[in-house]
């Protein structure tokens, strides 16, 4: 059994509340907290003085990073993607794909599925399932996608067309435009089968985001972007999103997908519980500027901002952790934060018991930041995976 304490720690608690603490984790879990910074004997003691320290975060929408592509990504790419953003305070995530072909789809589901065997032994972010984004999708909203991969769906036919991890913990998430040919059928169709459905790359109106949410999608994916804007004589799908209390949404905090401004118009809208920092990153990510190939095109990389021959923005170039810095810096307490980056994630993915915030039970997935938002120290189900300290 091995035994790790922090200490002197400001805890970002579940209710946002920012009290000193110690906590004790026991191999993968946190076995006790102190509100009194008790001292806690362990094996390796960590003295988190100036420190706040987080529940990890979760990217829900992440197309790879290091040079990596999750559309082609072997098992053991997944797995440097995972250390990679271990480092950047993610703990767990959701490698997300673009439309492809069916043979590549099996390829990488494949590739997931070994993924996520041999994480198990490693220390790294974990691989949670997988994200679909926009096979089913309108092709006038489709952004960076590719629309020669877009598919329809018939009454009555199986869901065939999205491959599923072999694995029963996996979770399954799709992204999809409710006003496809019978879309709403789709999407109980796809919920009777334990998907997530988000709703993205849309053109709705507001019938058929009324009947869409009805059906169970409940979540928009990259709030503003691929999706109708919000005019104060046509509410759009932003505007549906900001007042329907019954809907999520993720957003991608870099500045460049959404204006400063816009992500502080947003997220103080919405109930904090309702929002969900993503990264939407993408190969390059971590690689600095230059010429890439994702895809099958080349885009660019200038200044964090990303550009495909068709002049779209190419997914983004931050880390979960970029997103929570911006955040921070548009003045949301840490509390506000770490919901939006951890616990809101998980809640939508249904591991809200386990993972998502701090407190005694849950899984030791947790990241040490400094006054600057710069990682300290960060732990996986109880395993260091990165130390600066």
């Amino acid at each position: 059994m091995k035994e790790i304490s922090l200490e002197n720690a400001e805890l970002v608690l579940p209710d946002e509340k920012i009290l000193k603490g110690s906590i004790l984790i026991r191999d993968e879990t946190i076995a006790e907290i102190s509100l009194e910074n008790e001292h806690f004997p362990a094996m390796e003691v960590f003295d988190l003085s100036n420190l706040k320290l987080y529940a990890g975060f979760i990217d829900i929408h992440n197309h790879g990073a290091v040079g990596f592509d999750v559309n082609s990504a072997t098992a053991t790419d997944f797995l440097e993607i995972s250390k990679f953003l271990a480092q950047k305070g993610v703990t767990a995530w959701l490698p997300t794909l673009v439309p492809d072909s069916d043979e590549n789809y099996v390829q990488v589901i494949e590739a997931l599925t070994n993924a996520m065997r041999l994480q198990k032994n490693e220390s790294a972010a974990q691989i949670l399932g997988v994200h679909y984004e926009g096979v089913f999708a309108n092709e006038k909203m489709c952004g960076a996608l590719h629309t020669e991969f877009f598919k329809t769906f018939a009454r009555g036919d199986e869901v065939e067309t999205l491959p599923k991890i072999n694995d029963e913990k996996a979770i399954h998430l799709t992204t999809l435009a409710p006003e496809i040919e019978n879309g709403i059928e789709l999407i109980k169709k796809l919920v009777k089968q334990n998907w997530i459905v988000s709703i993205g790359h849309t053109r709705g109106d507001l019938e058929i985001l009324d009947a869409a949410c009805s059906a169970g999608a409940k979540h928009l994916t990259h709030f503003f972007n691929a999706m109708t804007g919000l005019h104060h004589r046509d509410v759009g799908v932003v505007g549906w999103g900001m007042t329907n209390d019954a809907v999520s949404f993720d957003i991608i905090a870099d500045g460049v997908h959404v204006h400063p401004k816009m992500l502080q118009f947003a997220c103080r809208g919405k109930a904090t519980e309702k929002v969900m920092l993503i990264s939407d990153s993408v190969a390059p990510t971590g690689l600095g500027d230059g010429e890439f190939e994702i895809w099958g095109e080349k885009i660019s990389v200038s200044g964090g901002k990303t550009q495909n021959a068709r002049g779209s923005i190419a997914g983004s170039v931050i880390t979960m952790l970029d997103a929570v810095k911006m955040m921070l810096s548009l003045d949301f307490s840490a509390g506000q934060v770490s919901r939006m980056a951890s616990e809101n994630p998980a809640r939508l993915l249904g591991i809200e018991k386990t993972r998502g915030s701090i407190a005694a039970g849950k899984q030791a997935d947790l990241v040490a930041l400094d006054e600057n938002g710069n990682v300290k120290l960060s732990l996986v189900g109880g395993k260091i995976c990165f130390r600066d300290i």
